[in-house]
């Protein structure tokens, strides 16, 4: 009864403490966004790279900080459902709903479309072989993760300021990082098969 009780009486703080998240967060993301537009505006950057550095970092911070608190926790079916599911959330009823308020519907920028999107269909295929391994992501693959955003990112920098590294920077990655890393991809998914097949059989 006590135990009842006294969620009785934390229910009304609770609630409070979601609406206040609610309305701290609307403006919140109001100060996010007229941030984001003068930053662009004075380094003369389009602002789809802001969107996808400054404001995809200052947006997925509560993400990171849940799920990293889960895994310590031990709780990492959380920390892994939090992630997918916000991501799920963000491309498809974010994006869903923007387009509906929006009258003349949400247009895409042909950059997006050229690279940032193909860019998220590969990484997230070349993730499935890891979740192979054991059903669990590995530190080392998690360093890989951690270091595919970060190359990613600084593609997206060097190719806004039109950098003279550029073109290095790409034959590097097209040339030696990716078929690395498809490579360690495709032994770890041959290793994880492998393991699955029972012995005697095949």
């Amino acid at each position: 009864m006590g135990g009842a009780a006294t969620g009785m009486v934390a229910m009304p703080r609770d609630i409070g403490l979601v609406v206040l998240g609610i309305v701290l967060l609307n403006i919140g993301a109001k100060f996010l966004v007229d941030s984001a537009v003068e930053i662009a505006e004075h380094f003369g950057v389009s602002e789809l790279v802001i969107g996808l550095t400054i404001v995809a970092v200052g947006t997925s911070l509560p993400e990171l900080a849940t799920s990293v608190v889960a895994a310590i926790r031990g709780e990492r079916d959380i920390a892994v459902g939090n992630v997918v599911g916000s991501n799920l959330f963000n491309i498809l009823c974010v994006v869903g709903m923007t387009a509906i308020v929006v009258p003349e519907g949400l247009r895409v920028a042909p950059g997006a479309l050229s690279f940032d999107i193909p860019v998220m269909i590969a990484v997230s295929v070349a993730a499935l072989p890891i979740f192979f391994n054991g059903y669990r992501i590995e530190r080392w693959e998690g360093g890989l993760f951690l270091f595919y955003y970060v190359a990613y990112v600084l593609y997206v920098i060097l190719a806004a300021a039109h950098h003279d590294a550029l073109a290095l920077y790409s034959a590097m990655m097209f040339w030696f990082v990716i078929p690395l890393t498809v490579l360690t991809l495709g032994v770890v998914t041959l290793r994880a098969v492998r393991r699955q097949i029972p012995p005697g059989t095949g």
